[in-house]
């Protein structure tokens, strides 16, 4: 089993409400140090709790190709991943152009995921087209399939989609690696399968997952590589889960009233630390190693961690450390 770390990039990532790169690569230069096998961030040109009755106010958000090419530069091992590229935000053959020089100046490192977006408001704010979930799935189809061939060939590619098209577009300089990995990132319907079994190394889902509903979603995994000819050990899986963890239980639990006390506009008031641990990877040290030897059974390949419960946040970076003293060298 691998490990990533979700890293701060949003203006509620940290207690301090800070954003910058300097901080970012702080804590890509911190999870390498303690043995983080991958680093991660994620596409919001804003951020916004709106949907939880919050205060609407854009939140403070980095652009993340530019900031994994920065992190390219400052960090040596770690491997350098984005949860996932709006497919509607940039046209495709510049996602794979800039993809490919990421992974020149990384020595090979990057993780390329892609999706179809959710975050209404920066669509219109900027002045994307937010249409129903059928369009966006055509936008991420064509970037898929142009995306992968552009990474994929030494040849120009030409391609008449619905949304996106490109005309003998040239692919050279190629990235370093070969294939280079690119992930389909989703809740996992056929739809979304079916695409990440044609053009992608595999599927990524988040943050809050229990093994028994992911075992489901392998049948659909594997439906999805047969209509699509695609041998499913070909298929890897990876997924993202929060992640509180304490030195005993009790610690652990008292660290998640504090992160619900602290969730915006008191959206998480239902959920009891049963409910929490249930889909998330939490407690103590011991139980988050039983619960990743449980993923490893159905095949997951990587967890990529985010120790809080609001995605690429480090409220409390004792937990950080204790994945990486007491968790991480258990399950390698």
């Amino acid at each position: 089993m691998r490990f990533g770390l979700a890293i701060p990039q949003y203006g509620f990532s940290l207690p301090s409400g800070e954003t910058s790169f300097e901080v970012t690569a702080a804590w890509a230069r911190t999870a390498e140090e303690l043995g983080f096998d991958s680093v991660w961030v994620s596409d919001h040109l804003f951020y916004s709790f709106s949907r939880y009755g919050a205060d609407p106010a854009p939140i403070a958000a980095l652009e993340p190709l530019t900031t994994l090419a920065g992190l390219a530069a400052v960090t040596e091992r770690v491997r350098l991943g984005v949860l996932v590229l709006c497919a509607a935000f940039r046209h495709p053959s510049l996602v794979a152009k800039a993809a490919a020089t990421i992974d020149a100046v990384s020595g090979g490192r990057l993780e390329l995921g892609l999706g179809a977006g959710w975050l209404e408001e920066e669509f219109q704010a900027f002045g994307y087209p937010f249409g129903p979930i059928g369009e966006r799935f055509r936008s991420l189809e064509d970037a898929l399939a142009i995306t992968t061939g552009l990474l994929g060939s030494d040849q120009p590619i030409s391609f008449d989609g619905a949304v996106w098209k490109t005309r003998e577009a040239p692919s050279s300089p190629t990235p370093v690696q070969r294939p280079l990995p690119v992930w389909v990132g989703g809740k996992g319907g056929p739809r979304l399968l079916r695409l990440a079994a044609r053009y992608a190394t595999g599927w990524n889902a988040v943050w809050r997952l229990a093994p028994d509903p992911y075992a489901a979603k392998l049948t659909d995994v594997a439906t999805a590589c047969e209509r699509e000819g695609r041998d499913p050990a070909t298929f890897r899986r990876t997924i993202g889960l929060y992640s509180l963890i304490g030195e005993t239980e009790s610690r652990a639990e008292a660290t998640f009233e504090r992160a619900r006390a602290a969730f915006p506009a008191d959206a998480m008031r239902e959920d009891t630390w049963s409910s929490w641990t249930a889909d998330t990877l939490s407690g103590t040290p011991e139980q988050a190693i039983d619960r990743i030897g449980a993923f490893a059974a159905l095949g997951v390949e990587e967890i990529v961690v985010s120790p809080w419960t609001l995605p690429f946040a480090v409220i409390e970076p004792d937990m950080v450390s204790l994945l990486a003293e007491r968790v991480l060298p258990a399950c390698r």
